[in-house]
């Protein structure tokens, strides 16, 4: 493309340096997805109002579809298949399973990361805390209310209050 100023990027993504060629203006979205191959990270409302393309950046919840290339210059991002260990899963994703706050699972990623984010500012968050937390993320399917008990059950076992 005449015009287009290709960047050479360097950042970490899910623990791993990482280097990339990519034109400035290129969407975060569309590299996470189509070049590197991780799709937990959905494309929706492509305008920033459904939070489905959430992912952490430096550690704070982010949506990529308002973020381009040239903005993942020395972070280091964390999509969801960069949160479990091995097989295992995360302790907030088994909270979300446990407590039936996944059903089609389109807006679980950032659900899940916004979460992380959520709980490492606020361990010990009261049901306004975390609806507020969430207020990006858009679910159809659930109903909020296993998706709050699911955060609330989280924090706990993270807290380890809960056994």
């Amino acid at each position: 493309m005449e015009g287009t100023t290709i960047l050479n990027i360097h950042f970490t993504l899910n623990g791993v340096d990482t280097t990339l060629e990519a034109p400035a203006d290129r969407r975060v979205v569309d590299i996470l997805r189509e070049d590197m191959g991780l799709t937990g990270v959905k494309e929706c409302c492509g305008s920033g109002e459904c939070g489905a393309c959430t992912i952490l950046v430096d550690g704070k919840a982010r949506l990529s579809c308002l973020m381009l290339a040239a903005q993942l210059s020395k972070r280091n991002v964390t999509t969801i298949e960069g949160i479990s260990t091995g097989n295992d899963l995360h302790p907030i994703q088994k909270s979300f399973v446990e407590n039936g706050a996944v059903q089609c699972g389109f807006c679980t990623p950032g659900m899940v990361l916004s979460t992380v984010d959520l709980l490492t500012r606020n361990p010990a968050p009261s049901s306004e805390d975390i609806r507020e937390g969430l207020s990006g993320n858009l679910c159809r399917c659930t109903g909020y209310q296993m998706i709050v008990e699911a955060v609330r059950t989280a924090a706990e076992k993270l807290r380890g209050d809960a056994s």
